[in-house]
Parts: C-alpha cells; structure tokens; sequence
C-alpha cells in the first residue's frame, strides 16, 4: 500500500475546528498514514503536544518561530526540553529566521534560533527549519554552530540549487510544500530534480500554500499528494517512488520505527 507523509502542517490549528473529523477522513482516502504538527510558540506547541497525543499517526514538533522570537523567555526552553525528553514529541521547531515578515527584530530570531539549536544538540533532538529571505544568515549560523548541529529539515524549501547544496552539505533534509506546483517556480524545480531522494520530504503547511490545483484554497493535508505529483514529473520517477522514500526520509528524522 501506497503511504505519504506530511512532513510539515498546522491541522490541529482553529482553522480546521469546524470540520476536522472530513479533513481527517480525507487524509486516509489519499493515504497520509503520518503526519507532523508543529508548533510555533510554547501556547501552539503545547497543543501539538495534545493533538499528536489523541491522534493516531500524528508527532508533534515544538518550538518559537521567528515570528514569535520577540516573546520569547529563557523558561521556555525548560517546557521544550520536557516535551522532547518525555517522548510527547519528536523534533524543535519550528525555528528559524524570517526577513520577509521581521515580526520579531532580527537580533532576536538570530539569538533565539541559536539558543534553540543548542537546546536541540544538548538532548539529541531533529530540527525543523522555517527560513524566509535569510538562507545566508542561516547558513553563516549553521556553519559557525557546525560542531552543534542535530539532523534536521529546511521546511517549505524556497531557494536555488545553490542554496539547496549548502543545506545538504551540512546535513540537512529538504522539504517541498505548494510553492513547488506553482506554475513559476523554475528554481524550485531545479533544485527538487538535484538533490539525492534520501534527502527529500514532502509537506503541506497546511492550512498554507496550497499547491495547484486547489490554489486560492484553505490547504489540508490531503494535499500532499499533489506536492508527490509533481516531485515524481520532475524527477521522471513513480509516485508510488517518491511516496516511498519521503515516507522513510520523514519516519528516519521523527525517530518513527
């Protein structure tokens, strides 16, 4: 049996409150087995934490978005610590650093995703990344911190290949969402053709960035199976192929057997 693997979405958010059991009954029509909800601050990882608890084939990642860096408090690190080490979930994020938005000063995402990463190295725990229109500052992060990095994945991947590269030399997964589908995204579409399948993830971030054909909508993840789509088009390979090794790609990071 064919089995996809959301890397990456916000099912659990207020968005889908009305109509939650459809969307859930929907993912297993299209086959999403797993799932990871991922939270964005100490209030939406917390309920990640109880969403992935109730739910079969969900985990739960926690963490402070760049968005949300400005709010946060040394304390936090102690209930992300807990999480992680008491298995209620299975990665930081997500982390990271946002200049298209700069909800949070920029000092402080550098400052906060840093603090974050080694929170994540000191207990053994994966990464997942949010990086918009800063891949330089993140990269200069991750090569200064390279003797501290755990196994992770650029999540919503929006660079070149050449920045791509840069992740995957320093051990990274890349994961694809909507964006990849849309009709200009010829950079997107070079880099998803380069990089080894071993290395690969597919997401939603849903209720974000639905990919054609259901653009302009609420995204669920359902939808994952358009991202495969087109994942397997620009590699010439089945989609039965890409399901495959993004499933085990995703299971390997969340430590899921």
């Amino acid at each position: 049996m064919t089995e996809l693997f959301d890397s990456h979405c916000h099912v659990d958010e207020e968005k889908f409150d009305e109509d939650r059991d459809d969307v859930l009954a929907r993912m297993k029509e299209n086959c999403i087995t797993r799932y990871a909800v991922i939270g964005s601050d100490i209030a939406t990882s917390r309920h990640a934490v109880e969403f992935a608890a109730s739910h079969e084939g969900a985990v739960a990642a926690v963490g402070i978005h760049p968005h949300e860096a400005k709010g946060f408090r040394p304390e936090d690190t102690d209930l992300l610590r807990e999480w992680i080490q008491s298995g209620q979930a299975a990665a930081i994020g997500e982390i990271g650093l946002d200049y298209y938005y700069d909800l949070s000063p920029r000092e402080t995402q550098i400052e906060v995703c840093r603090l974050q990463m080694e929170l994540a190295y000191s207990i053994g725990a994966p990464v997942a990344f949010h990086i918009r229109d800063a891949h330089q500052d993140m990269i200069d992060i991750m090569k200064d911190m390279k003797h501290c990095l755990t196994p992770g994945i650029i999540h919503c991947f929006s660079g070149s290949a050449e920045i791509a590269r840069e992740y995957l030399k320093l051990g990274y997964h890349i994961s694809f969402a909507g964006p990849l589908t849309f009709k200009k995204a010829p950079n997107l579409c070079r880099a998803a053709a380069e990089i080894p399948e071993d290395r690969l993830l597919i997401e939603t971030d849903s209720p974000y960035l639905a990919p054609e054909p259901v653009r302009g909508r609420r995204n669920e993840p359902a939808n994952v199976r358009f991202v495969a789509q087109k994942l397997a088009e620009i590699r010439g390979e089945t989609f039965e192929k890409v399901a495959s090794y993004t499933f085990e790609n995703a299971c390997r990071i969340y430590g899921i057997k």
